[in-house]
């Protein structure tokens, strides 16, 4: 019985066909944490070009963009939440920033959505780079499928906790469940770059996080050095405030 439940799933199982089959790819990813999900996910048919995943993260994309929009504007007409200034914007008409707002989410979330793919696509790209410096064995193509299935259940169930998060009480709770799921879909992305690329644990790390050390030391760098360059001019002026206090 445990054998059977544990065995690895086939390419072909992975998913079924059409949409039904998307959901069934997601749930497989969050549901089923380990690399051999992700080396199974990675052999699947869809996963041999970038269509599917660009559009399991622009749908992602739009789709939150306009669950946090419709959520935002439910909760402003209960008046749970306020947004600073929209009322005030309309002269007081809570209806009418509520309209303001459902609209912007409209407008906005196909720009979202084709935003999230960018810089999914850029953030991809540099892992997989960086992985094949770590002698990874997989393809963009299977990086972005895998990283894809675990990115859209999570963009759309923080969406849905987001406009929560400015209600009091509330608002903490949904913050700490948006910190464990976010740390939990971590993990996930270590296993799915580990699954792809068939290496160990300190690459797939190595692979997701060295990016990222290595861009906010390149920005730490000139922003230091800024620094060291106004310290005299701001030394100056607090002593000049200094000596003016009575």
């Amino acid at each position: 019985m445990n054998e059977e439940s544990n065995a690895p799933l086939s390419s072909e199982s992975a998913g079924s066909a059409g949409v039904a089959g998307w959901f069934s790819t997601w749930m497989t990813a969050v549901t089923k944490p380990n690399e051999q999900t992700f080396a199974t996910l990675a052999e699947h048919p869809d996963a041999t070009s970038n269509s599917r995943a660009f559009t399991w993260v622009f749908l992602a994309g739009t789709i939150s963009a306009l669950i946090s929009g419709v959520f935002g504007a439910i909760l402003q007409l209960a008046g749970f939440a306020q947004t600073p200034g929209l009322g005030d914007l309309f002269g007081g008409d809570a209806q009418r920033g509520v309209a303001f707002t459902f609209g912007v989410a409209i407008c906005i979330s196909p720009v979202a959505g084709a935003l999230g793919v960018l810089f999914f696509a850029i953030g991809t790209g540099i892992v997989q780079w960086v992985a094949k410096m770590f002698k990874g064995t997989g393809t963009f193509s299977q990086l972005a499928y895998t990283m894809a299935a675990v990115s859209v259940p999570v963009t759309l169930v923080s969406s849905v906790l987001t406009p929560f998060s400015g209600i009091q009480y509330v608002g903490i709770c949904t913050g700490l469940v948006s910190i464990l799921l976010g740390l939990y879909a971590l993990v996930l992305e270590l296993m799915a770059i580990k699954g792809v690329n068939k290496f160990g644990w300190g690459q797939a790390a190595g692979s997701l996080f060295l990016p990222s050390i290595v861009l906010a030391c390149c920005l730490a760098i000139p922003i230091i050095g800024v620094m060291s360059m106004l310290g005299p001019a701001i030394g100056d002026t607090f002593s000049t405030i200094q000596n003016s206090l009575p």
